[in-house]
Parts: structure tokens; sequence; C-alpha cells
């Protein structure tokens, strides 16, 4: 084939669209991907807190519930704030405490049901200490039964 049939073809741009398509969204998802492993450095420092509520398990009035906000080793954590609200079960108003130096925090509840609701959630949140804490998994809750 010489030089100037080559330059005449038209057919080599038939496909050149399609390919600029396929380059593109595939540039596209690595940058996504890459962008966060990236973002997740920023959180290598950081240690996620959780709740664990004593007793777990309620029934439908006032309470009043012990929440320990631990690290991931398991370790007390003091000067968070738990904050309860209700999620499928109904509070009040919400509830919040400060964690002591044993990591513990007293919330007073009084949660009901919806009727014909056998059983409900309040949700538990951390508003951690000032430092290398985070809460960003979902914690352990309260389960609301029926009387």
């Amino acid at each position: 084939m010489s030089d100037h049939t080559l330059w005449q073809d038209e057919r080599a741009i038939e496909g050149l669209p399609i390919r600029l398509v396929i380059a593109l969204v595939v540039g596209v998802a690595c940058l996504g991907v890459m962008l966060s492993v990236v973002g997740g450095f920023s959180s290598l420092g950081q240690t996620e807190l959780s709740t664990r509520p004593t007793p777990d398990l309620v029934e439908e009035g006032n309470h009043t519930v012990n929440v320990t906000v631990v690290d991931t080793d398991g370790e007390p954590i003091e000067a968070a704030t738990v904050i309860a609200r209700g999620d499928t079960a109904r509070l009040d108003s919400l509830a919040r405490a400060e964690t002591n130096a044993n990591g513990v925090a007293q919330l007073t509840v009084d949660a009901s049901l919806r009727p014909n609701q056998a059983e409900g959630k309040i949700e538990l949140s951390i508003q951690p200490p000032q430092g290398e804490y985070v809460d960003k998994q979902e914690n352990t809750g309260i389960l609301v039964i029926e009387r």
C-alpha cells in the first residue's frame, strides 16, 4: 500500500469515536478509584468509636441506659458525647450525655412505639472528643419492645 492510498483511506476514522469514549470511561473509572484510595489515607491516623449500651433491650417507657464508648481495641473513651434519637422507636426528645473517665454516659430515654408496632430501635451516635477519633460507622442501638 502506498502512502497516497493510506491518506485517502477513510475507514481508519470509523472506530476512532467509540475508542475515545471507551478510553474516557475507563479513565474516569480509574480516576475515581484512585481518588477513593487517596481519600482513605486521611483516616489512617483516626480511630473509629462505637457504643455498648447497657441494657441494649428495653420495654416502652422511661429508662436509664448506660452507654460505654470504646475504641477499636475496646478501651473506654472519656469526654465523648453520646446522643440518642428515635429511629423506628419514638423518643420525646433527644437525650445526650458526656462520657466519664470510665467511658460511660448515662442517658434517660422515654421510648414509645407506634400503634401495632412490636419493636423499634433507638439510634445512638457519638460526637468524638478532640483528637484522632471519628464516628463514621453505625453504632449499636437500643432495641425497644412492646410491654
